[in-house]
Parts: structure tokens; sequence; C-alpha cells
């Protein structure tokens, strides 16, 4: 892995989203907009925002992340950039590297920005420190940055890549326990809820959201999903090909 070679990877994937409105839109906007659209939805239901809120604050980052990330990274290879890129003296690692550092950057702002918007315009209220619940709504952002890698490598065109968030997202949005508790799922459910990341995500959300003091618990959920985020940047190293076909 060389670092310059992934410092000129990543300022040439922030170069390109910075021209790219509707990306910038779409990482930006589209999360504070649909936390605003819940918060309307429950305005005459108090308490229920402070839950469903806190618990999107995961579910957003993670799915825009991935949406915008798996699609980038094929345009690179549909596109022949990948082709001219490995005839330099740069390494998969060093892309994928730099490709997660470039959106892991975007994913600050977007988890910032998200957090802002809940607590300071839709009061949304925790028990534990807002700086906590940006920490692990950007811990999901890049966890949908190092998936949205991985799924790229299995996918020929654009339309394939969407393909995958029914897959991969959807799954875990419906059992990460923000519709029905886990525990009220049946077994074999729960045990299938437990090993997706998501769900060490939201029940790191549900940790702040009850507790003043940072607990153990959530620490161990945090790492999890770190965890997973690496994993999934490991194997996208490993299986990133040149071409799309």
């Amino acid at each position: 892995m060389s670092l310059p070679a992934t410092f000129a990877t990543t300022k040439r994937i922030l170069r390109q989203l910075s021209h790219d409105r509707r990306s910038v839109a779409m990482l930006l906007v589209v999360p504070s907009s649909l936390l605003t659209l819940v918060y309307s939805m429950f305005h005459n239901q108090p308490g229920r925002f402070d839950h469903i809120g806190l618990t999107l604050l995961a579910v957003f980052p993670f799915l825009t992340m991935f949406l915008i990330t798996s699609v980038s990274m094929l345009r690179e290879r549909t596109s022949g950039t990948l082709e001219r890129l490995f005839t330099l003296p740069i390494g998969k690692l060093d892309l994928i590297v730099g490709y997660a550092t470039a959106f892991s950057g975007a994913a600050i702002l977007q988890a910032g920005i998200a957090g802002l918007v809940a607590y300071q315009l839709l009061g949304l209220d925790t028990a534990g420190s807002p700086a906590l619940v940006v920490i692990i709504a950007l811990s999901t952002a890049i966890l949908g940055v190092a998936c949205g890698l991985l799924c790229s490598a299995f996918a020929r065109t654009e339309f394939q890549a969407v393909q995958f968030l029914p897959v991969v997202v959807l799954p875990q949005l419906l059992l990460c326990g923000l519709f029905v508790p886990i525990d009220g799922m049946a077994t074999w459910l729960g045990h299938v809820a437990d090993v997706l990341p998501l769900t060490h995500a939201v029940s790191a959300l549900d940790a702040v959201g009850s507790s003043s003091d940072p607990t153990a618990a959530m620490w161990q959920d945090l790492g999890i999903v770190l965890a997973f985020a690496v994993g999934a940047l490991a194997a996208g190293a490993a299986t990133l090909r040149r071409r799309a076909a």
C-alpha cells in the first residue's frame, strides 16, 4: 500500500463528488429531509420520534452511502477508469482505502448535518451524548461504504448494483428492531438479526438513547459494526476487478 497513491485516489474521488450535485444532495440533504418527514409523521405522538428518529440516524446513512458507493465504483470499471489506473503503480488496497477515505469524509458531513438537524431543529432528545449518536451514525455510513464497495464487485451494470439494495440493505432494515423488537420475532429470525451489523448499530443507539453514560454493551456493538466494515473493505480489495464484464 502506498500512501501517496491512496491520497491521490481520495483526492480524485472527492473532486468527482464535488462536481456531482445530485450525489452531493443525496449525501447531505436527503437524510435530513427524510428525518424531517418522519418527524412530521409522528408530530402528534410525543416521544415516538425520539425512538424512531434515533434509529433512522443509523439507517439513512447506511442506505445512502451503500447506494452511492456501489454505483460510483461500478462506474469506474465500466468507464475503463480502473483499467487505466492499474497501468500505474497503484494497488487494489490503495484504491479501496482511497475510496473508503473519500466517502468516509463525506459521511462525516452527512452524519454531522443529520445529527444537527435532528437535535437542533427536530428536538430529538436522548439520555446520552449527541456526540456518541453522531459517531454511531458515522460508523454505519462507513459500513455502507464498505458494503457498497464489496457488492460492486459482483455487479456488471449500475442497474445490477442497485439490485443489491433489497438483498443487502432491506433485510437488515426489517430485522434491526425498527419495526418489531427483536425479542418479539420468531426465534430463528432473532438469530439472523443478531449477526447483522445494522442490528448492532441500532442497539448501540438505543443504549445512548436510554443511558446517560456510555455502556460496555454500546462499545461492543459499535466495535462489531466497525469490524464488519473492515471485513467488507478487505473482501472488497480481494474481489476488486478491473472490468465489470
